[in-house]
């Protein structure tokens, strides 16, 4: 099986929390239909996709380069 992470955000606009858990849904009905293992989650909360200076996100990244 490989390996996934799985990346939810939603911006401080017309999104909110509910948001999240949709996507995490989501993203583990894909990683089950396809044999992928979730090996860590990062989650954004009211954070702009405008630039990347969102905390879990630059912490997923940085965890990236060492697994």
């Amino acid at each position: 099986m490989n390996r996934c992470v799985i990346y939810a955000r939603y911006s401080s606009g017309n999104q909110h929390q509910d948001n999240i858990q949709a996507q995490l849904s989501a993203c583990e009905k894909h990683a089950l239909d396809n044999n992928l293992i979730i090996v860590n989650t990062y989650i954004d909360r009211a954070k702009s996709a405008t630039n990347d200076n969102r905390p879990e996100f630059q912490r997923m990244i940085a965890d990236s380069k060492y697994k």
